[in-house]
């Protein structure tokens, strides 16, 4: 991680920030294997499913993922996650200009930055990046489809 990020999360250099050891062992903030990097308890991993790691905020940057969604022949990513504003718009932004679709599923994502974060993120990406969409209204088209 570039020095510039390592005090997002603790600006006063107090606390926990990003790389930082876990309180109780655990590993360190975001590092691969760590409990703050792990997949949500109610996500299961399926022996088919592609699990790509990310180094940076951008799930694109210094990592597979382009080329894996161009070899399975990928023209949209539905975005969910956390921090809407932060991992998710720069994910989605870079897929953006890769050539991607993009639908940002706005109540599958979540941040703790304050509202307005969220607001300006679902603005941007209305107005220059892609379409946002409520999950059952996508479900809802998907299965239609049959």
């Amino acid at each position: 991680m570039p020095p510039n990020q390592h005090h997002l999360y603790k600006p006063h250099g107090r606390g926990i920030g990003l790389g930082d050891p876990l309180p109780g062992g655990g590993g360190r903030v975001l590092q691969k294997d760590s409990w703050a990097a792990a997949v949500v308890d109610e996500l299961e991993i399926k022996d088919h499913d592609i699990c790509v790691d990310k180094h940076r905020i951008s799930g694109f940057w210094d990592t597979p993922l382009d080329s894996i969604l161009r070899n399975l022949g990928t023209r949209t990513i539905l975005f969910a996650g956390v921090n809407t504003d932060q991992c998710v718009m720069c994910t989605l932004t870079d897929a953006n200009f890769l050539g991607y679709g993009c639908v940002l599923l706005e109540d599958c994502c979540a941040t703790t930055s304050p509202s307005f974060c969220s607001e300006a993120t679902l603005w941007n990406v209305r107005k220059c990046f892609g379409f946002v969409a409520d999950s059952s209204v996508v479900l809802h088209a998907l299965a239609a489809l049959g």
